[in-house]
């Protein structure tokens, strides 16, 4: 019998009570950092190569940006069915290893001079496509990982690694742009998808994959089982529904964002890598946040206000003139008011996401809300290149901040505003969704 201390898994092996003593997720976690470390140094670092060193225009940043986040668009739904059936190990591993060979000829062709726009198309849509299936996959890694009262906690330290990287990945991307070489930078996001490679391979614990038949369902079907399962649930809806209105404006104001700092505020790389890690330490704060606040004042409360105060930072920022001294300390608190707000919704959202959701459907789950959701990113990255060239920066900036309070809007008029102190139970699904906390 397992001691008091442990609860037995799908597959029969102990799982320890507290998360890190498990040696498993201690796995997960530091892969699952190293590839957010790697991911968040090759958001940057390609942008800056674009504006920086090819003097990409408003319209060339735009289609970059929405060819590295076209892959969300076609592929989420897909491969949320597909993972539903893999194993997860398997698929982060794969992706580990495709990523930092992207990268890495990225590097290669800038040492021998042939990184142009075209190539940097090529790896920002291949990174973007691998990082869809790893994303999706660590999700569902951790419920088959841990017990159901342990997904908060679970998703506040992941979230909280995440939250790291994006504290490091700006900073150390801008730095080494500015400082060094192109070349260089993308080797440092190869190396650190390497390192995930190497820790989440050491993952010994063996996942039961759900639904297991003779005859496995087609994709489609399995597709629009996932489809029908979010649109029927109110709460999982309203997620779709705000997340899309976040991303697509997110999107649109982050490609003026890049060009303001350089362009407007004549920020260096190295001060536009730190402008975009502010929101890392906020993160951190909201992650720490996220473990306590929802089973103390409620978890609808907790989304609404915390997206409002989150979102609602960015409109200080088209006010901004003056020197580096004066407008970088102020985008710091913007960057780290919003890593607060943000991190507290996102915690909060993947744990309501996770309880409402069956063991069997949570890949194709997770995909159709990031579909339906960051999917619209491509569109909003368009759009922001759009605005940026016929409007000026100034002016798309704050319309594009403006549109993404769409988003607290939308879940404040809806039942997950209501949400209390308790995790929804999910359809079907007897067990307690109770927090430990609460």
């Amino acid at each position: 019998m397992p001691s008091a201390s442990s609860a037995v898994s799908d597959s029969g092996r102990p799982v320890p009570s507290s998360l890190w003593r498990d040696r498993d997720f201690r796995r997960l976690w530091v892969g699952q950092t190293a590839s957010q470390l790697g991911e968040h140094t090759s958001l940057l670092v390609l942008p800056l190569i674009a504006v920086v060193t090819l003097d990409a225009s408003a319209g060339q940043l735009g289609v970059l940006r929405a060819v590295g986040q076209a892959p969300i668009l076609l592929l989420s739904l897909f491969v949320g069915a597909w993972v539903d059936r893999w194993r997860t190990r398997t698929v982060m591993v794969l992706t580990d290893v495709g990523r930092t060979l992207a990268l890495g000829a990225a590097a290669l062709g800038g040492l021998l001079g042939l990184l142009g726009l075209p190539a940097l198309l090529v790896v920002a849509f291949t990174v973007g496509a691998l990082s869809v299936f790893f994303d999706v996959a660590y999700q569902a890694s951790l419920v088959r990982l841990v017990r159901r009262d342990q997904l908060v906690r679970g998703n506040s330290a992941l979230e909280g690694s995440r939250s790291a990287a994006q504290i490091g990945g700006p900073a150390l991307g801008g730095a080494l742009v500015s400082l060094l070489s192109a070349p260089i930078a993308a080797t440092a996001g190869a190396l650190f998808f390497a390192l995930s490679f190497l820790s989440i391979r050491r993952i010994r614990r063996r996942e039961s994959i759900p639904e297991h038949s003779e005859r496995p369902a087609r994709t489609g079907r399995r597709i629009h089982e996932g489809l029908r399962f979010v649109v029927g649930d109110t709460s999982l809806r309203t997620v779709c529904l705000a997340s899309a209105a976040f991303q697509f404006c997110f999107a649109a104001m982050m490609t003026g964002y890049l060009l303001f700092l350089p362009r407007e505020l004549h920020l260096s790389g190295t001060a536009v890598g730190l402008a975009l890690a502010a929101t890392g330490p906020g993160a951190l704060l909201g992650s720490v946040l996220a473990a306590r606040l929802p089973g103390r004042f409620g978890h609808g409360v907790v989304l609404v206000s915390a997206a409002a105060l989150g979102d609602g930072a960015f409109l200080w920022v088209p006010a901004l003139h003056g020197s580096a001294g004066v407008t970088l300390p102020v985008l710091l608190a913007v960057g780290f008011v919003f890593g607060t707000g943000g991190q507290l919704v996102n915690v909060t959202v993947m744990a309501v996401r996770q309880a409402a959701t069956p063991d069997g459907m949570q890949g194709r789950v997770a995909a159709t809300i990031t579909f339906v959701g960051m999917g619209m990113t491509p569109l909003g990255s368009l759009l922001g290149g759009f605005l940026a060239q016929e409007w000026g920066l100034r002016t798309s900036l704050l319309v594009t901040a403006a549109g993404m309070l769409l988003s607290p809007v939308v879940m404040a008029l809806s039942p997950l505003a209501r949400l209390g102190r308790s995790l929804p139970a999910c359809a079907g699904d007897g067990r307690d969704r109770t927090p430990p906390f609460a």
